[in-house]
């Protein structure tokens, strides 16, 4: 019999307020797909740091623009999308300064990209600047 594969979205308006929400939802939907604690812990991080990017860069803090997160699961793996409208990114020139450059600097941020493709099993973009980005984001279900 072929596995169920359950849907779920979440649209919230582009601000930092709405984060916590949007953990909470996370949170709800890997415990509905069977990740244990840890694997829970991770997407959420991961999902956190994607939409706090698309607030940030993408919409530079504009309200009035709308985030959204969609959640699929089935037996086998959870995906998680963050779509967005905004100023897209070419992820393969952003230049990824290494983890000392950014201490020895004292900077805050630039560790995004990579912190998401550490947390998660599988990344990948489909962007169109302007029109839609979409995070893809992978979780194996371990059984």
């Amino acid at each position: 019999m072929a596995a169920i594969e359950r849907k779920f979205t979440l649209q919230v308006p582009s601000s930092t307020e709405n984060l916590a929400m949007i953990r909470e939802f996370v949170t709800s939907v890997g415990r509905q797909a069977t990740l244990d604690d840890a694997e829970i812990n991770k997407l959420e991080l991961a999902v956190d740091e994607a939409c706090a990017n698309v607030i940030e860069h993408a919409y530079g803090h504009d309200i009035t623009k709308d985030v959204s997160v969609r959640a699929t699961f089935d037996d086998e793996k959870l995906k998680i999308s963050v779509i967005d409208e905004g100023r897209g990114f070419e992820p393969d020139k952003i230049n990824q300064k290494s983890v000392d450059q950014l201490v020895q600097e004292r900077r805050s941020g630039g560790l995004g990209i990579r912190l998401i493709k550490t947390l998660m099993d599988e990344v990948s973009y489909e962007i169109e600047p302007g029109l839609k980005n979409e995070l893809h984001m992978t979780k194996l279900i371990k059984k």
